[in-house]
Formats: structure tokens, C-alpha cells, sequence
């Protein structure tokens, strides 16, 4: 009886998901890129083999189980194409990792190479440029190279395709320096770079190319800043070929928290201006003959001139990845009106996304792509409401009723589209502009309709030498997009931080906004319960008191007073950021001699803090002086942890962690919770992810695979309790290394 009453329970339950799944049969095609991405993140997240099968194997037992069991045609065709979908996702990306697969080199080395030059880009705030090189063949190096170099050691004129040799210092990819930072490990396995490092010593030509072989994007970044100065050449460049390196660090702050940052990368909105402007001159220059307007179809030819553009635009700002994936929505768009269908809709982004995730599937785990495809699907979703499609929809109306209601609906998009990139901007960055709608009101239309056609008209002219009154409304333009971010920027609480979400919050949020923007009936709405799950974990989920980074010699520590404090005073700009923005911090960090509770001496410092009513002494050692092994060794008695750059005498045993060179080779990167005693580690004891995994030598084709640490990160058991007598302990009067 209750076997016969459970299986009711449960055909009445498929006949509704069937019921509704029929009404909603319209939008399965929308979750095809969807579960294939599914399929692409569980490889990035996951960490073996075994599991990469595993997610292979569920998903062909899925499509199996939809093949063989006895469902509703509805729910059989979302089971079938979802197990294959996610299956074929992991699959895809694992085959991706293998084929772009290059020698890296294995250590540190500094030599001495001729290579040629594939790509310059200039280091944002700082007098230098950043080298993409191909080494030449038979010098025992990988096929990709990248150096930064200053600018003393590059001539000016340095170009693209030119010859060169330089003596660097190289090192191997490097990994995260913390957990949460930016992979450029991960990034340069696929993009085929072995190397990474910087000049030693002027980089010498090997040859001029002549002036007609000069890339003509290298040129007309040139030409603007010999046209405008400061940051206005620099945002200006960035509109024309997408070179961004001409931009101050503070304004680049300053769009990034007024939400304009968007606005200096090429994504759909430039592309978007360039096809829209090209296609509205053609289109009225050919309306001009009466003969051509009434016998060709000068839509469809204004529309190929403006894939064109886009496309030539494309390859002008250097043809990367976003800016590829893109040109490819506006051609899908351009399409769609060739043939009469609807100019947008999410049918035409899910195209565009599964074509990205198939020729790109490791373009997924990107910012880029997840913000670009969020953004464009919650605009679409957003005005195919029938609700908001009746209230924004063009009527007969005077001009300012016109006006006010485009500016509510450009307002309302706005807020929608800060509400789901927020997530994916703090999980990348750990921060996010809280007004970033209401300055994208006026700062969209401004770069779409006056300073993107104001730089068009200035280059154009300039070929007849009369660009400079154009210049200088450019220069106006570009002024007033820059006040209106630095205005913006200092508002009470413009930015929002949080020190980090986890993958599983972030995939339920995720999950629940897709939700939420690709159904159209009632339980569309369910996709709260994830979204708000996944905000409610983040939000709760404390952040690091300890930051290390992966070479020891960088410490952040999270005073009693909630300040965050640094071990070094001269710690790199960098590094500063990327520590204050892990541990959720805008106000900047404080040296941690000035910390109450914190005794330094020139080379050692000792900080006792208080969790839970628990008191914990952290020591580390800030300098490479030798330091007495006899006072070390008392330290580390009085300790519970113990951080160095260094490897400490096998003596030194602190109560909970004794964190040296040798183990930070093991674990790269780390960050402490004290009140719950959980270590995260940026390497974990297996990892069979080709970047982590491999280590090829390029002289021997050598692998080298982290060992398992003896008390694996995370799983590290609180020691609050076996502490005895650790109040009574009085650390050494003196610290190792110097007085205080």
C-alpha cells in the first residue's frame, strides 16, 4: 500500500513538472549552453580525474535513464539533452586542456633569447610595457613568452612583428598568490604561455620593420596620445583599439567603483556602436537614390556593411576573446534581421554563448564572459516582460513623456543589471559599485552618442588635418565621463566588499538568477531560493584573519580592533591591493608595528589576538637576516603559529602551524580563520589540473606533482583546547633579531 501510494504521489508530481514543462517547451533551447557550461565548471572546480569521469559517467546515466524510463515526453527530452549537455561539457573542456597543452619551464632561470614580438601592451599607471613573445626555435624555451619590461629598456617605436633579443629573469606561470586571486597559471596554460618574467637589460632590436609593416592598431593608439594627454588618451585608445594602458591607477579606481569600468573594455556596447553607426550612414547615404530605394534592399546592405565594421573593428582592438565573442552576437543579430526575425532575444544569446563555450569552453571561469553574457541576458529577459515591454514600448507622446519614460527604462535596466553582475563582480574582484546604474544613465549614452563619434569624426578628419576642433570636444567629452566616475566614486558607501564567496554559493547563485531570466511562467520564481541561499552564505561566511601569500614573505593580519594590518611596510602596491581586497578592506592597510597587541622587532613580529575568547600569538619573521636559531627556537615554543619566507631550524615547533618554505611549496598561498581553525590553501595534495599538475621542463619534459601535505589544508583540527598554560607563557623579553 504505501509502495502503491508513493508512486502516485510521484506520477502526479512528473504529470505537473510535465504539465509545465510543456508550456514552457519554448525555452529549452535557452539551457543548452547552460548545462554544456555545467559540464565546463565541474572540470574547472573539480580537482581529479576520477571525478572529471564521474561527472562524464552521471551525465550519460542521465541521458540513459531519460531513454529507457517510462516519462513524460517534456521531462525525457530536459533529462536526455541535460545529461548529454554536461557531459559533453566536461568532456569538451578536458580535450580543450590537452590540445593547447605547451612546454613551460620548470624554475626560475635568467637568459638571454632572441624571439619576435606578438604583442605589446602597456602596464596600466606605470612607465613600461608588457611583451608577448615567441622565442625562435632551437633555444630550449617554450613557444610563448611573456616580459614586462620598464621603460628605459624599450625604444619607443617598438612594434609588433619586429625581432628582438632580450635578457630576462623567467619563472614558471606563477599560481595564485592567495586563495581568491587571480589564476594566471590557469590563464596562461590555455592561452599557450610557458613563461613569464622581466627584462634585465635594454631590449636590443634585431631589426627595423619597415613603416607600412607597423600594425595599424599600434598606430592609431600613437596618434591619439600624441592627440590627447593623461588618461583622456588613455580612455580614448581604449574606445578606438582597446589599448588601455594609458589610463591612471585612480581613474581606473574611480570607474571601477562608479560601475564604468565596463565602459573601457570592448564588449557589445562598442561593437554594438560601431555596427548601429555604420549601418545608419549607409543606410541614409543609399536612401539619397530614388533608383536604390525603391529597388534594393538597403537594409540587408546596410546590415552587411555593418558586419563588416564590426567585424574590421574586431580585429582593430586586437581581436580577443570578448571582444570575438562580441562581434559574434552583433552578427547573430544582423542575422536575425537579414532574414525578418526579431533584432534580440535570448534565443540569439544562447546561440551566442554555445558557440563561445564550443570554440572557447575555458573562456567560462572568466569574468569577462560571465559579466558580458549575465549582463546582455538580463537586458533581453528584462524587456521580452510582456509587463515591461507594454510600459517602454514606443507610443504617440510629447517629448518629454518620451524622455522620462526612456530614462526610467534605461534606470530600470540599469538596476537590473547591477543586481546579477553584483555577485559575479564580488566573487572576481570582492567588490562591486553600489551606483553604477545611476551613473551608466547618463555615462552610456554619453560614450554611445558623443565621445564614440566624436573620436570617429576626429580620426577622419585628421587624414585632411582638421581633426583638432574634434579633438578637443573629445578631450571635453572624455573630461565629463571622468567627473562623472571620480563623483560618483565618492559617495558614502559606493562600494561594496566581501572577502570571498565560495564556488558552491556562487554556482547557486548563479544557478538561481538563470532561473529567475529563462523561464517566463510562475515557478520561475523558485530561483530565489538558490540566489538567496547562495547571497546568505557569502554574506555570513567570515573573512580570513590571516593572509599569506604563497612565498612566505607577505602576512596580513586582522587586528582585534578589525583593522588589517601588514608584516612589511614596504609591501608592493600590488600586493596591497590584492591582500586589502581578499580580506574585504577599502581603507588602507596599516603597518603592523602600529597594531595594538603586536611587538616588532627589525626582523620578527609577534601579535596576540583574541578569538572567541580564545587568545592566539602568531610570530613571523620580516626580514633575511639571520636571526639567533636559540631565541627562535623559544619563540616557536610560545607560538601557535609561525610564518617565514625561510626554512626554520626543525627545533622550531609552534603549537598549531609552523608555515616555512618548504611548506608553502606545498600549499602556495593561504588564508586562516582563527575562530573556526580552517585553512584554505590556493594548491591542494592532488590536483591533476594540467597548470597545477605540470611542470614540463623543457629540458627533460619532466613533471612535477605537489606532494600531500601530512595535515591536509581545511582539514586541520582547532587546537584552542590543547593549549595548556599558554597564558602563563611569556614570550622571550627580547625578540630574536634586534631590539624593538
Amino acid at each position: 500500500m504505501a509502495i502503491a501510494h508513493l508512486q502516485r504521489g510521484l506520477g502526479k508530481w512528473l504529470d505537473r513538472i510535465e504539465n509545465w514543462l510543456d508550456r514552457e517547451r519554448d525555452q529549452f533551447a535557452l539551457w543548452l549552453p547552460v548545462m554544456l557550461g555545467s559540464g565546463v565548471g565541474l572540470w574547472f572546480v573539480l580537482e581529479t580525474r576520477f571525478l572529471w569521469i564521474a561527472v562524464i559517467a552521471a551525465g550519460l546515466a542521465l541521458a540513459l535513464a531519460a531513454s529507457v524510463c517510462d516519462l513524460g515526453r517534456r521531462v525525457a527530452t530536459a533529462m536526455l539533452w541535460a545529461g548529454l549537455s554536461i557531459a559533453g561539457g566536461c568532456a569538451l573542456v578536458w580535450l580543450r586542456s590537452g590540445e593547447v597543452a605547451a612546454p613551460r619551464i620548470e624554475r626560475p632561470l635568467v637568459v638571454r633569447f632572441g624571439s619576435r614580438i606578438l604583442a605589446i601592451d602597456a602596464l596600466q599607471g606605470k612607465d613600461g610595457s608588457r611583451l608577448l613573445l615567441a622565442p625562435f626555435s632551437g633555444q630550449r624555451l617554450p613557444p610563448r613568452v611573456r616580459v614586462s619590461a620598464d621603460a628605459d629598456k624599450l625604444a619607443s617605436d617598438l612594434v609588433v612583428g619586429e625581432d628582438v633579443s632580450v635578457r630576462a629573469r623567467l619563472v614558471p606561470p606563477p599560481d595564485p598568490a592567495i586563495p581568491g586571486g587571480y589564476d594566471f597559471a590557469r590563464a596562461a596554460w590555455f592561452q599557450q604561455i610557458g613563461g613569464t618574467g622581466k627584462a634585465l637589460d635594454p631590449v636590443k632590436r634585431l631589426g627595423l620593420l619597415p613603416r607600412s609593416e607597423v600594425s595599424l592598431r599600434q598606430r592609431i593608439t600613437a596618434h591619439i596620445h600624441e592627440r590627447l594627454s593623461s588618461s583622456a588618451g588613455g580612455i580614448a585608445a581604449a574606445f578606438a583599439t582597446g589599448d588601455r594602458g594609458g589610463i591612471s591607477e585612480d581613474d581606473e579606481d574611480a570607474m571601477r567603483a562608479s560601475g564604468l569600468t565596463h565602459l573601457l573594455s570592448i564588449s557589445g556596447l562598442h561593437i554594438t556602436a560601431v555596427v548601429a553607426a555604420t549601418m545608419f550612414v549607409t543606410l541614409r547615404l543609399l536612401a539619397l537614390s530614388p533608383w536604390l530605394a525603391l529597388r534594393a534592399p538597403l537594409v540587408l546592405v546596410s546590415a552587411a556593411f555593418g558586419a563588416l565594421a564590426g567585424i574590421g573593428y574586431t580585429l582593430l582592438t586586437g581581436a580577443e576573446v570578448p571582444t570575438i565573442r562580441s562581434c559574434i552576437a552583433a552578427l547573430l543579430v544582423l542575422a536575425g534581421l537579414a532574414i525578418g526575425r526579431e533584432a534580440m532575444t535570448l534565443r540569439l544569446v544562447a546561440t551566442g554563448a554555445l558557440i563561445v563555450l564550443l570554440i572557447w569552453p575555458e573562456s567560462l571561469v572568466g569574468a569577462s564572459f560571465q559579466l558580458s553574457f549575465a549582463a546582455i541576458t538580463a537586458i533581453v529577459a528584462l524587456h521580452e516582460h510582456p509587463r515591461v515591454r507594454a510600459a517602454t514600448m514606443r507610443r504617440e507622446e510629447g517629448m518629454l513623456a518620451r524622455l522620462v519614460r526612456e530614462m526610467l527604462s534605461l534606470l530600470l535596466t540599469g538596476l537590473v543589471v547591477e543586481l546579477v553582475l553584483a555577485p559575479i563582480a564580488l566573487f572576481h574582484f570582492h567588490k562591486s559599485g553600489l551606483y553604477g546604474a545611476l551613473a551608466n544613465i547618463v555615462a552610456i549614452p554619453m560614450t554611445t552618442f558623443v565621445v564614440m563619434p566624436l573620436e570617429a569624426l576626429a580620426l577622419l578628419f585628421d587624414a585632411a588635418g582638421l581633426g583638432a576642433p574634434f579633438w578637443w570636444a573629445t578631450g571635453l567629452s572624455i573630461d565629463a565621463l571622468l567627473w562623472i566616475a571620480r563623483t560618483v566614486a565618492t559617495f558614502p558607501g559606493a562600494v561594496a566588499t566581501l572577502p570571498a564567496i565560495s564556488d558552491p554559493a556562487f554556482g547557486a547563485m548563479l544557478f538561481g538568477g538563470l532561473w529567475i531570466l529563462l523561464w517566463r511562467t510562475g515557478p520561475r520564481w523558485l530561483g530565489l531560493l538558490p540566489f538567496l541561499g547562495g547571497a546568505l552564505l557569502s554574506a555570513i561566511r567570515p573573512g580570513p584573519d590571516l593572509l599569506i601569500s604563497g612565498d612566505g614573505r607577505h602576512l596580513a593580519v586582522r587586528s582585534d580592533d578589525g583593522r588589517v594590518a601588514l608584516l612589511r611596510a614596504r609591501t608592493g602596491d600590488y600586493m596591497k591591493d590584492l591582500l586589502a581586497d581578499r580580506s574585504g578592506e577599502l581603507d588602507p592597510l596599516v603597518d603592523l608595528d602600529n597594531v595594538s597587541g603586536a611587538r616588532c622587532s627589525r626582523d620578527i613580529c609577534v601579535v596576540s589576538l583574541l578569538r572567541d575568547g580564545r587568545p592566539w600569538r602568531i610570530a613571523a619573521t620580516r626580514s633575511s637576516y639571520a636571526v639567533s636559531r636559540a631565541g627562535l627556537v623559544d619563540l616557536c615554543r610560545v607560538t601557535d603559529i609561525f610564518v617565514s619566507d625561510r626554512a626554520l631550524p626543525k627545533a622550531c615547533n609552534p603549537r598549531w602551524l609552523k608555515l616555512d618554505k618548504p611548506v608553502f611549496r606545498k600549499t602556495g598561498g593561504l588564508a586562516i580563520n582563527l575562530s573556526t581553525s580552517q585553512v584554505e590553501s590556493v594548491l591542494k595534495p592532488v590536483d591533476d589540473h594540467p597548470w597545477r599538475l605540470s611542470r614540463r621542463s623543457f629540458n627533460n619534459g619532466g613533471e612535477v606533482r605537489p606532494k600531500a601535505l601530512a595535515r591536509e589544508p581545511g582539514s586541520v583540527r582547532s587546537v584552542a583546547a590543547d593549549r595548556p598554560g599558554l597564558q602563563g607563557q611569556a614570550e622571550p623579553s627580547n625578540l630574536p633579531g634586534g631590539n624593538i
